[in-house]
């Protein structure tokens, strides 16, 4: 296995199928490791290029198959789909990620680290918890309005629900049943209000939050989940390109030198875009109070776009702002 210089993985929970290969493309071993058995075959190999996708459990193996000596590189799976020949199966998945990341022009994820990972699931449980205390007051809207008592949306229904359950009569179990849901919604926004409290704390350390928060409209959620994606802006060569991988941009359909613009692509963390649309708006409700070329080149868009539009357009400049931010390590101004 001295030979070795590039290794395919293909991961799994428990088994991890492996395709090693020389510089000429040469198949040297197609075998079926177990987590343990990987450890130890990989600690015995020459130092190595080791690829696999960038999937659940990618980030963590890249990072311990970093410490045994192996350069360790993530492909997204989009990229590796095309490589596969004919059937589908681990070997042959493992054997298209080498192929894959032979290619020159390869594009390759960055592997995050622990303290990456770990805010990203507090985001994640944040926005779970959040959709969860949405659907619960949707719930309660729904159980009144099947007894003609039509409220207010939003959470006007938790707030007017003892007045409710005083002027009308219910049965006695669906008066039992709104007063746990409206127990829930407590529950649910304690657990939400702990989640932001460590957020703030964790956002007082951090340097390049802090930096982000001087983006005009940017909050605090979203500057977090900013700096979580790009920690130092190295991952993207441009401003340019993290505003694509956020899907701010128009897909491209052009064929015979005539060039053909759609919709926003939509493509990488949904979430993320979202965020950024909704800091686009809250900039654009306050356009009276926030001077500056950014400020004169929204009102210049506004008189020619539709408002969707233009929030669109000014999502994608505050994303390449942010990576501007972030990669000079400057605040804006």
């Amino acid at each position: 296995m001295q030979n070795v210089t590039l290794i395919g993985i293909d991961l799994g929970k428990h088994s991890f199928h492996v395709h090693a290969q020389d510089k000429s493309g040469h198949a040297l071993l197609r075998k079926k490791f177990s987590r343990t058995q990987l450890t130890a075959f990989l600690s015995t190999c020459s130092a190595a290029t080791v690829v696999m996708e960038s999937c659940a459990g990618a980030h963590f193996m890249a990072r311990h198959i970093s410490q045994l000596g192996h350069q360790v590189r993530l492909i997204s799976p989009q990229f590796v789909r095309p490589f596969v020949k004919s059937n589908k199966n681990d070997f042959i998945d493992a054997e298209a990620i080498c192929e894959a990341a032979s290619r020159p022009s390869m594009r390759f994820v960055t592997p995050r680290t622990e303290d990456q990972q770990a805010m990203s699931a507090l985001h994640r449980v944040r926005d779970a918890l959040v959709r969860e205390r949405v659907k619960t007051t949707n719930q309660m809207h729904a159980f009144l309005l099947e007894f003609g008592i039509s409220m207010p949306r939003g959470i006007a229904v938790i707030r007017r629900l003892s007045a409710v359950l005083e002027e009308h009569q219910f049965p006695p179990y669906l008066t039992r049943l709104l007063l746990r849901l409206h127990q829930h919604y407590s529950y649910l926004s304690e657990q939400i209000e702990g989640l932001e409290q460590e957020l703030k704390t964790h956002m007082a350390e951090d340097d390049t939050a802090q930096r982000l928060l001087t983006i005009p409209g940017v909050g605090m959620i979203t500057a977090s989940l900013l700096a979580t994606k790009l920690c130092d802006g190295k991952n993207y060569a441009s401003s340019r390109d993290f505003a694509a991988s956020t899907g701010l941009v128009p897909r491209q359909y052009s064929t015979g030198g005539k060039t053909t613009l759609m919709g926003i692509s939509k493509r990488g963390d949904k979430n993320l875009r979202r965020l950024l649309v909704q800091c686009a708006r809250v900039f654009m409700q306050r356009l009276e109070h926030n001077p500056g070329r950014l400020a004169e080149w929204v009102k210049v868009q506004q008189t020619r776009h539709h408002s969707n539009v233009v929030a669109c357009g000014l999502a994608n400049k505050l994303a390449r702002i942010a990576w501007a931010v972030t990669a000079h390590r400057t605040a804006f101004s």
